[in-house]
């Protein structure tokens, strides 16, 4: 029986078992552990706080510890990173400086989404200098691509003999500055995703798809979110990480799956809105290919740096998105 239930966010954790017929034998030799956390912008006020601070990792000192202990970590980056022109420190476009990158490292984050309305905004070069970058550092780049059969056929990451294959894609890539599209970015066409996703299926044992859209500043996902989400899912994808509206959103367990709508911010300086200083680490368990629990850990965001939260903004929070 198909089942949509749409959770909403209490104060704390949500933690919900899937069910299943399997047997709790562990086949495995352990659970893996995945953190995932919204929209890092590392341009504008936060690369300038570095900067005065003269420490780019900066921004995730206090995060650090808790992304550290996961298997795997994964946040969307907003932000390309470009060694060419003066810092960016106000306006939309935006730049990260290159050594912004030790913020990531220093949190250990296993992958990126490069797929998002900024992700063009220092031109065709910023973008293959971003691809090019985080790889020198050890970080995977999905979304994006020398070529667009790269920036379609993601990136697997196996942890504990499973094999887990992940996906990325925008609503936008334009953000104003461009008149077309560039087909080294993975778009938000739910056709194509789902192709994606059953090619992937082919190659790796669970697959993630990674979902930069939404309307900003609402707690609801809109219809275009929900749409795309549940039809990657039905194309056999287990879990729909999403960002891009800057709040807060529910989380939906949708058949044999689980879709996150929105993450909010994690590392952003947008501090004129009390909503978007709160966001949600996704935190995720499986057993080999199965999901065995997911849980919503709540953040606060403060002088753009994010953090464990047990404030009463966390309950402003989890109130948007019932």
């Amino acid at each position: 029986m198909r089942r949509r239930d749409l959770l909403s966010l209490p104060a704390g954790l949500l933690a919900l078992p899937l069910e299943s017929g399997e047997s709790e034998t562990p086949r495995f030799p352990r659970p893996v552990r995945m953190l995932f956390g919204g929209d890092v912008m590392l341009s504008r006020h936060v690369g300038r706080v570095a900067a005065q601070r003269n420490d780019p990792a900066w921004p995730f000192r206090e995060i650090a510890p808790v992304l550290c202990a996961a298997d795997l970590s994964f946040v969307n980056l907003e932000s390309p990173f470009s060694d060419r022109g003066r810092r960016t420190e106000r306006g939309m476009v935006f730049k990260a400086e290159p050594e912004m990158i030790e913020g990531l490292k220093l949190a250990g984050i296993t992958a990126v989404s490069t797929a998002n309305n900024h992700c063009r905004d220092c031109g065709s070069y910023g973008l293959e200098f971003t691809i090019d970058w985080l790889g020198r550092n050890g970080i995977v780049p999905v979304g994006t691509g020398k070529d667009a059969a790269s920036a379609h056929a993601g990136a697997i990451l196996e942890r504990e003999g499973t094999r887990f294959g992940l996906l990325a894609y925008t609503y936008d890539q334009r953000n104003g500055n461009h008149t077309s599209d560039d087909d080294r970015v993975a778009m938000l066409n739910l056709e194509e995703a789902a192709a994606d996703v059953r090619a992937m299926k082919q190659r790796a044992d669970v697959v993630i798809v990674s979902m930069h859209a939404g309307t900003e500043y609402r707690s609801k996902p809109n219809a275009d979110q929900i749409r795309f989400a549940r039809g990657v899912i039905d194309a056999g994808a287990t879990l729909v990480i999403g960002h891009h509206p800057h709040v807060v959103q529910p989380v939906e367990v949708y058949n044999a799956g689980v879709i996150f709508y929105s993450l909010g911010n994690f590392v952003f300086d947008q501090s004129h809105r009390e909503d978007t200083q709160h966001g949600l680490l996704a935190e995720v368990t499986f057993d080999g290919p199965r999901l065995i629990r997911h849980q919503a850990l709540p953040i606060d965001i403060r002088g753009t740096v994010p953090r464990l939260a047990a404030s009463p903004g966390v309950k402003k929070a989890a109130a948007a998105a019932t």
